[in-house]
């Protein structure tokens, strides 16, 4: 199996959707939850397994209640692969997650997210997402290691206390 160039929208389709799952990992980790409602359809569903699976409004809150946990996540998009087809999409998105609890102990997983996209009057957003987990391990933070790594840096914060927020304005305005 090879691939054929695609035609100049496809590509945009394409940069889209890459667009909306970035946006995605940055409203969950700076804890945006406007911004995380915005990018699911008013008819969406997100499948969490026996976590959880409902509506947008209900899943931004189901996230809002699950970070309270940790003092910090990131979510990296590692590897996508997409399906196009008109107004609808299909994407495997391959993440790695991680996640630091208030006692300092680290969840690292693997997870795929297997979405549907969905195109309405021109903007591209989640319509069904199913999370599949490949793989966690639980890590126990070294205290000193951030400080040791990054030393300066402005530590970085889940919310609007974290400095991308004063770095990035037209990035903290993003609609």
């Amino acid at each position: 199996m090879g691939f054929a160039r695609r035609d100049p929208c496809a590509l945009a389709d394409v940069d889209c959707l890459q667009r909306l799952l970035t946006a995605y990992s940055r409203a969950v980790d700076r804890r945006d939850f406007a911004l995380l409602r915005r990018l699911y359809d008013d008819e969406a569903e997100e499948c969490h397994g026996e976590m959880f699976t409902g509506g947008p409004d209900a899943y931004v809150a189901f996230v809002r209640d699950a970070l309270s946990r940790y003092d910090a996540t990131v979510h990296y998009v590692v590897q996508t692969q997409f399906a196009l087809d008109g107004d609808r999409a299909e994407g495997e998105v391959h993440k790695l997650n991680w996640h630091r609890h208030h006692d300092g102990r680290i969840v690292l997983t693997s997870s795929r997210s297997l979405d549907h996209y969905l195109r309405r009057d021109g903007t591209w957003r989640f319509y069904r997402r199913t999370t599949v987990l490949d793989w966690a391990r639980h890590l126990q933070a070294d205290p000193g290691a951030e400080v040791d790594f990054a030393a300066g840096s402005p530590p970085g914060q889940a919310g609007p206390g974290d400095p991308s927020f004063g770095v990035l304005p037209l990035l903290a305005a993003m609609k």
